[in-house]
């Protein structure tokens, strides 16, 4: 039989493969992006009280009514803008299955897409699959900031979609209201879609006010903007996320959406419309919990051969490892993995172009002890000793 693929390109993910690779050899997985650390008890006592009453059938295709309108609610405390929850608002099977669907709803066959490298590695085989092109625009270390200039110099006659991500993973930078505004200025004058990755959106750092494509209206009348309740919740395995939307753009998300998934796991909805209902500080002290245990890593961290870069959002620290060794950042990955017992994330995976910037990720949603103890093992490091 003779098959071919639609995705030539793409093998094992790294996550995968270094999560595989610390399990083989014993090392702290500091690498993929999940917490080690339990559940909140009430959000599991409120699942098993659903399963119980017996929410286990489909859920509305669009989501429980209860949690579109408690995440109606959430985004106006949080940015103080109206959204409808019926025809606004749509529930999904993870964040990724919300960025797959807003890809195909609007790229056509022979679109351009930008997207800012590094970037999550779903956003380019998304766009492939929808038989678009993706124009790979580099930020550089160590601030990784969006130069709009050099943005709009990229946009041609075919550019239809412009994807961007804060607080971004893998650098925890965070976008400026100048480059919000900026944003919808571009968006607007050429005409262009937009998706708003704000998986990480309730963990910003440093005073810095938790912002949104929903506060710019020209922006937000042109986006698809995606959330991710395993991040906020620390249940990834749940795979429960939401994309907002004009109704205009809903009803073409939808439209994929059934034939996707159609549904997602409904006690889980009603799980966290109660919780969003009953225990709001779940959400609003989740920046000062994931700032704790950043603060806590850096701390760990101080004095060692490790450069830590900025990390003004999200729960990963990016370092520079230049000074111990002069390995591509993938072989040290392995290295570290195997010899140190410490799993990390290359950064070079995250662009198309080839990077010699010896930076790893680190994640560090992970138990105090998990923390000290990867620490302990990277203060070990010395410089040029590999």
């Amino acid at each position: 039989m003779e098959l071919k693929s639609k995705l030539p390109a793409v093998g094992t993910t790294i996550f995968t493969r270094m999560s595989q690779l610390a399990q083989q050899h014993g090392a702290l997985n500091l690498s993929q992006g999940f917490p080690d650390f339990p559940v909140e008890p009430r959000l599991l006592a409120a699942l098993q009280q659903q399963v119980l009453a017996g929410h286990n059938q489909y859920a509305p295709m669009p989501g429980v009514p209860a949690l579109r309108q408690q995440i109606s609610g959430l985004i106006q405390r949080t940015y103080g803008v109206q959204v409808c929850a019926e025809t606004e608002i749509t529930i999904t099977s993870g964040a990724t299955e919300a960025l797959f669907v807003a890809i195909q709803a609007v790229v056509r066959s022979g679109d351009e897409v930008i997207v800012f490298d590094p970037a999550y590695d779903s956003y380019q085989p998304a766009v492939e699959l929808a038989g678009g092109k993706t124009v790979h625009i580099q930020l550089c270390a160590p601030d990784y900031r969006v130069d709009w200039a050099a943005v709009e110099r990229r946009i041609s006659d075919r550019t239809r979609l412009i994807i961007v991500n804060s607080p971004h993973n893998p650098t925890g930078m965070v976008f400026t209201e100048l480059d919000w505004q900026a944003l919808a200025d571009l968006v607007q004058r050429h005409g262009l879609f937009c998706i708003s990755d704000e998986v990480y959106e309730h963990m910003v750092f440093d005073g810095r006010v938790a912002q949104s494509a929903r506060q710019y209206p020209a922006l937000a009348e042109r986006s698809f903007i995606v959330s991710s309740f395993g991040k906020t919740f620390h249940v990834t395995g749940w795979k429960l996320g939401y994309c907002t939307a004009p109704k205009l753009l809903s009803v073409e998300f939808r439209k994929i959406h059934q034939y996707v998934t159609f549904s997602s796991f409904t006690p889980a909805q009603y799980a966290i419309a109660e919780l969003l209902d009953t225990a709001p500080e779940l959400v609003t002290g989740l920046a000062a919990f994931y700032q704790h245990k950043r603060d806590s890593f850096r701390q760990l961290l101080s004095g060692s051969a490790l450069q830590l870069l900025p990390c003004q959002g999200t729960y990963f620290q990016l370092v520079d490892y230049s000074a111990v060794s002069s390995l591509a950042d993938l072989e040290f990955c392995d290295w570290l993995t195997r010899d140190v017992g410490v799993a990390a994330i290359p950064l070079s995976v995250f662009s198309r172009q080839e990077q010699d910037s010896r930076i790893i990720r680190f994640c560090f949603a992970k138990q105090p002890d998990t923390l000290a103890q990867a620490a302990a093992r990277l203060q070990t490091l010395r410089q040029s000793g590999q």
